[in-house]
């Protein structure tokens, strides 16, 4: 039926181009947080971090001091205005030079672990939460979304008031924040929707039956999307209607979630 092989691919792409989307948005906040996360989880697993992003994330802490650096002598040339120079014991440079050497001494650990697979259970995991993290009573993921997005941007309102990050810091500090907790809740979506796409499934399956015998009524049809169907459908038609509407609901018919973004949590 090419109708409904035409619908169903419809639906594919919109799934596709959602998944794609939550991808791309997931690795962008990867690239920005990562830095933050290294001090965050210090004992993520070995492929927790893909090598792209760690890639893209090193370009970035390369670049980033030198933009604002150049925004910086724009400022001061702008003529008869004075501008204060940036106050703080470490700025957005400090910050660089202390991730390249926290990614040297997490490599040498990294590497050890790729070596000694039998001391790693999950490549995928983002390791333990830092030791007074475990004392708050919260969960998992309130404190993946909240309370350590939360912890970041308070130190970057807080130390730059004692003078120990500049400006240019702060302001990636509270960057990060926010796409630490947007990161985290991508993840907590995706394991979410996987399970209620199943949910949805089994509910949906006495639905389908009903259609099939045409024993559904409106509210039950509106449940799934349909209209009623016309009282002379052939059962032929109506069977495959029925069959292609399970294909739709069913979690199996989707495209699998994006790889970092899901098996990496769990």
């Amino acid at each position: 039926m090419p109708g409904t092989q035409g619908s169903q691919q419809s639906t594919m792409s919109l799934n596709q181009l959602q998944d794609f989307a939550i991808n791309f948005v997931y690795n962008l906040c990867t690239i920005v947080t990562l830095p933050v996360e290294m001090v965050l989880r210090p004992q993520y697993g070995s492929r927790y971090f893909p090598p792209v992003v760690m890639f893209f994330s090193a370009m970035m802490m390369v670049f980033l001091p030198l933009l604002f650096g150049f925004a910086s002598a724009v400022v001061h040339m702008i003529p008869f205005a004075r501008f204060r120079g940036p106050v703080g014991m470490i700025g957005i440079w400090g910050l660089s030079r202390l991730f390249f050497l926290g990614s040297m001494v997490h490599g040498v650990r990294i590497w050890r672990r790729m070596i000694h697979m039998e001391t790693e259970q999950n490549s995928l995991y983002e390791g333990p939460p830092l030791p007074f993290f475990r004392r708050l009573p919260f969960s998992f993921w309130v404190t993946r979304i909240v309370i350590e997005p939360a912890f970041v941007f308070t130190l970057s309102v807080i130390l730059p008031n004692f003078f120990i990050l500049e400006p240019s810091a702060a302001h990636y500090l509270a960057l990060a924040a926010i796409m630490l907790a947007m990161k985290q809740y991508l993840s907590w979506y995706m394991q979410w929707s996987y399970i209620r796409e199943l949910l949805d499934a089994r509910n949906a399956g006495p639905i389908i039956a009903k259609i099939i015998e045409d024993k559904a009524t409106s509210d039950e049809l509106a449940s799934v999307h349909l209209a009623s169907f016309p009282k002379n459908l052939p059962d032929d038609i109506r069977r495959s209607a029925a069959i292609h509407i399970a294909s739709v609901v069913s979690p199996e018919a989707r495209p699998a979630a994006p790889e970092q973004s899901i098996s990496q949590q769990r």
